[in-house]
């Protein structure tokens, strides 16, 4: 008996951009798509609907109540604090991420953030662009100063997937590398946050969001980093201490500072890292890390499998 298709609803298709095909999806049932759905259209457009595929969506009592059709939420994101999972389990509503599909997109703008901070390659690259170059009589310009990867000590806060690819690259360009996780990873140099701080050249932050890893990167531990050590956060923008990294950057307490996540997106003009993003050792970019092309395919195309493996009755990728 062929099986029946599902009413699938995408509410945020602008987030994995246009270019993508959503065919993994139209293979598996009858596919509604909507560009961004704001907060109060959110249970308009779920009436009826079999399968929520959202990526920055809140889903919640609040939207959730009244609905007695939907089965399965599908994220396009490794994430999912943005869904009451608690709530989901309690209708028997079904919760899937997609674990892995972005590895090689984060770790690759991770180190070339490392890279363009340690470089001052936007600084280079804008006075040559400007013309200052050509004319100015010295052949050359080697200021500010900039440094060698190879043997600084790069601290890895988290180290999933994401956290392993950016060891592996560091290690290739020569950097010694410490490791802050739960359990001790072989292999590596193990060591706890407060060491990482204290002792690491460059920091990259991977952690997931949760009670343990809010604010982990805290004022505190900011005030005992390197005056002249790179931080680099593409995890979960609260994280951090997002004044305190601010205050850091300004006091010249920070060498340079990369974000590409943030506790409010988009970030606000009142928001801390305002006063500071125009500044040559501070790369902040729109939560974009995750979204090469090739990462955000494989993100749809895992979608369609989490709904095939539902429709058999699987758990592939559930979080609930």
């Amino acid at each position: 008996m062929q099986k029946k298709r599902l009413n699938i609803a995408v509410l945020d298709r602008d987030t994995v951009g246009h270019d993508v095909p959503l065919a993994a999806l139209e293979a598996v049932g009858e596919v509604t798509v909507y560009g961004l759905t704001p907060p109060e259209l959110v249970e308009e457009r779920l009436a009826g609907v079999d399968v929520a595929v959202i990526n920055k969506i809140k889903l919640n009592e609040t939207n959730l109540v009244g609905n007695d059709t939907l089965k399965l939420i599908c994220l396009l994101a490794t994430g999912y604090d943005n869904v009451d999972t608690k709530y989901c389990k309690e209708r028997g509503i079904g919760v899937c991420n997609v674990a892995g599909y972005s590895t090689q997109s984060v770790a690759q703008m991770t180190v070339t953030m490392v890279l363009s901070l340690l470089s001052h390659l936007p600084v280079y690259q804008r006075f040559t662009a400007s013309g200052d170059y050509s004319r100015q009589k010295m052949m050359n310009r080697i200021e500010p100063v900039f440094h060698e990867i190879a043997g600084k000590t790069w601290g890895i806060i988290g180290f999933g997937n994401i956290g392993r690819q950016v060891a592996r690259v560091a290690e290739a360009l020569g950097c010694r590398i410490l490791v802050c996780k739960r359990t001790p990873v072989e292999g590596y140099t193990n060591v706890d946050v407060d060491t990482i701080c204290r002792e690491a050249d460059i920091i990259s932050v991977h952690t997931p969001l949760n009670d343990e890893t809010r604010g982990l990167i805290s004022a505190e531990r900011i005030a005992t980093m390197k005056k002249d050590a790179i931080l680099v956060n593409v995890a979960r923008g609260a994280v951090a201490d997002e004044a305190a990294l601010a205050r850091a950057v300004l006091e010249g307490r920070l060498g340079g500072l990369g974000v590409d996540v943030y506790s409010t997106e988009p970030y606000g003009e009142d928001h801390p890292y305002s006063a500071i993003a125009a500044l040559d050792n501070v790369c902040l970019t729109p939560h974009m890390a995750w979204g090469a092309y090739e990462s955000r395919k494989r993100c749809v195309e895992e979608i369609g499998e989490n709904i095939r493996s539902f429709m058999d009755g699987g758990r592939r990728n559930r979080v609930d």
